[in-house]
């Protein structure tokens, strides 16, 4: 089985310190393009780790009750779970790509000391790049007035971030965007938060 979800911390862990992966779409009769006989093909579930922002595909038991937006836990696996194996965006069924960006939203939304924590920790990559610039819409201008900002104490929630960088806005919806631009991209050169578990240095 491929190793789950890894560490500790916030997002994507519930109290009892499993990790879960949310149902981008659900395979009751196994993939279209398996050309096996129905008997011998498995229901299979799309899934998105909330920890790593990692696509699983997840081979499910006969009597799974999941249905798209649930939950799984992935460490250790649900008793529905027989198998997992990561999966790469192009091999996404059409439904589970529509379904990608509601559940990064509902993901960043749900654990936003999380994200802001990007805001507050983000790091230079190179002399001339900064993790900040990653991000859609933040050129040097609005990267060096976060930089200046978080001198002075930390943001306490987006609202706050976006009522202290004049022309910030909506700075959980540009997580969310570049999210799935690195979900999505395969030959972008730096990934913040797809497929790793802390993305930024603490602060």
């Amino acid at each position: 089985m491929t190793d789950p979800e890894g560490d500790t911390a916030s997002g994507g862990q519930d109290t009892d310190g499993t990790h879960c992966a949310v149902v981008l779409d659900h395979l009751r009769h196994g993939r279209a393009d398996d050309d096996r006989p129905q008997y011998k093909k498995s229901p299979l579930a799309q899934t998105l780790g909330e920890k790593s922002f990692t696509l699983y595909e997840m081979t499910l038991t006969e009597d799974a009750d999941i249905s798209i937006g649930d939950r799984l836990q992935t460490e250790p696996p649900a008793e529905s779970i027989q198998r997992m194996r990561e999966l790469e965006y192009a091999d996404l069924t059409g439904g589970a790509k529509n379904e990608l960006e509601y559940v990064v939203r509902e993901i960043v939304d749900d654990n936003e000391q999380r994200f802001l924590n990007f805001y507050s920790n983000a790091q230079p990559i190179t002399l001339r790049l900064h993790q900040l610039n990653l991000l859609p819409g933040i050129g040097e201008k609005l990267r060096n007035n976060i930089l200046d900002e978080r001198k002075r104490g930390p943001f306490e929630s987006f609202e706050d971030l976006e009522e202290r960088i004049t022309g910030l806005h909506s700075p959980a919806e540009v997580l969310v965007e570049r999210i799935v631009e690195e979900l999505s991209e395969d030959d972008l050169k730096y990934k913040t938060f797809v497929g790793r578990e802390s993305f930024v240095a603490d602060g």
